[in-house]
């Protein structure tokens, strides 16, 4: 329990509340870093998973692509990546956007999926071309699958992303790390308590996302999303 005092005590201490190297600037960074790396695997994963889920092809295939990525350790792909592109940001970079992948992906073909056959038939009937039908009606309605792929993506990448400072790049791991190198373990504390909190945060964010987002799907049809 001292430790937590002291954890939070390194918190609220004001010479770790300013400067480049305060905690602020670190969780500034942390969150950078990981809404980029989602984004960047959004805009590989959602037209691929909308492909597959649209189509039923390759299906299989990404289903295996996406299970063996979950399997790559992280901690793994930023020492390969930071050996080859060296310290920085790079390296930690792309192995986040590699742990993303996984979830955007199966969010995207999962949203498609899950529309009613009789929705997409009507909306065929009502004369939609393959493209308005899947970015008119079956778009609009996975969403909150989607949303939630996103949603674990960007909970996962948050917890890794400490691993950015390990080939000297920023983030909340920076004070982690250094806590471990001078045994200060209050700040190793204090920096797990901020990527909890980060992610706690994001996590109630994206609560309140999905909610309003079934609500939405919940009340539209073909003829409302003409």
């Amino acid at each position: 329990m001292n430790f937590v005092r002291e954890a939070l005590a390194w918190i609220v201490d004001p010479a770790n509340l300013r400067g480049p190297e305060s905690w602020p600037v670190h969780l500034a960074e942390h969150l950078g870093y990981s809404l980029l790396a989602v984004l960047l695997a959004s805009l590989v994963a959602i037209p691929i998973g909308y492909l597959v889920g649209h189509t039923g092809r390759g299906r299989n295939l990404a289903v295996g692509l996406s299970g063996g990525a979950r399997a790559l350790p992280s901690l793994g792909l930023v020492t390969l990546f930071g050996l080859w592109l060296g310290v920085g940001l790079a390296a930690p970079l792309i192995a986040l956007v590699l742990l993303a992948i996984p979830s955007v992906l199966a969010g995207a073909y999962s949203g498609i999926e899950s529309v009613n056959a009789t929705t997409v038939d009507a909306a065929r009937a009502q004369g939609m071309t393959e493209w308005q039908v899947l970015g008119q009606v079956e778009a609009p309605l996975g969403l909150p699958l989607l949303l939630g792929g996103l949603r674990s993506a960007t909970l996962q990448v948050v917890s890794t992303a400490t691993l950015a400072a390990y080939v000297g790049a920023g983030g909340l791991g920076r004070d982690l790390f250094l806590g471990l190198k001078t045994q200060d373990y209050p700040q190793m504390l204090a920096a797990s308590l901020l990527v909890l909190a980060l992610a706690i945060a994001l996590e109630l964010a994206f609560e309140l996302a999905e909610r309003l987002l079934q609500w939405r799907s919940s009340s539209l049809n073909p003829r409302e999303i003409q």
